[in-house]
């Protein structure tokens, strides 16, 4: 049986901003542990506050985080500008739809972690980073590539139909196929909004006109209204006759 993963994050409070180095062990039990404090564990620190050091390596310029405001978000976003396009070749990926997913989970910090252990740029899950063999999760390149990986294999486990690709990166895959559509979650249902808002015409970083023409044309997104009434958002044309096209 595989190992149970979890996260421990031990937070700091007090009146000047914290920083902390990031370590990860093996527990007694074989559980992958997350801290800032080993308490004397044998652990492997996987980041290291740039702050600490001011002769971190050059890669530590893609470990900064992003506490600041949302514009300045943006600013950061162009720091992994050259990664997102490179992983975004590499599985045939919209490299705009990768920015959109990065700034809807993380809004481009590399130490985002969510009350559910997501971990990241892609906030991938712990057992989908193991599954991805992505063993530094706030590492951008590891992360970005082990995201845009998922994306692929949403997008083909799903026959090309963006709208549930998105419901399950972000329900998870077995909730998309019960309800063979958008499950009837709130945080779901905005997620999905809120990336193809991003996708088809958001600005989640400053694009050049060279940006531009190299990144392919993408497939129209259709509107369906369901049966039930559910809208459906999708660029398949499997089931867009007649509907309205944005």
């Amino acid at each position: 049986m595989k190992p149970f993963f979890f996260i421990i994050l031990l937070i700091v409070f007090s009146l000047t901003p914290a920083y902390a180095d990031i370590y990860k062990y093996l527990d007694e039990n074989g559980v992958l542990c997350y801290t800032d404090v080993p308490f004397g564990k044998k652990a492997d620190r996987i980041h290291k506050d740039k702050g600490k050091d001011s002769a971190a390596p050059a890669t530590a310029k893609y470990l900064k985080a992003s506490y600041r405001t949302r514009s300045n978000s943006d600013r950061y976003a162009s720091r992994y500008h050259a990664i997102v396009h490179e992983k975004a070749s590499a599985y045939n990926v919209d490299p705009s739809l990768i920015k959109a997913v990065i700034k809807t989970e993380s809004n481009w910090n590399c130490r985002a972690m969510s009350r559910k252990g997501a971990m990241g740029l892609m906030q991938l899950m712990p057992g989908t980073a193991n599954d991805l063999n992505v063993h530094n999760p706030f590492d951008p390149e590891e992360n970005i590539e082990g995201g845009t990986k998922y994306l692929k294999y949403l997008l083909e486990h799903f026959n090309g139909n963006l709208t549930l690709a998105l419901a399950a990166y972000n329900a998870g895959p077995k909730a998309v196929e019960k309800f063979g559509y958008v499950p009837p979650f709130s945080e779901t249902k905005q997620y999905v909004k809120k990336v193809l808002a991003l996708y088809n015409g958001g600005t989640p970083y400053a694009r050049t006109v060279s940006d531009a023409v190299k990144e392919k044309k993408t497939d129209p997104i259709y509107k369906i209204i369901l049966d039930d009434g559910t809208v459906l958002f999708t660029n398949s044309t499997f089931l867009s006759k007649n509907s309205p096209r944005f």
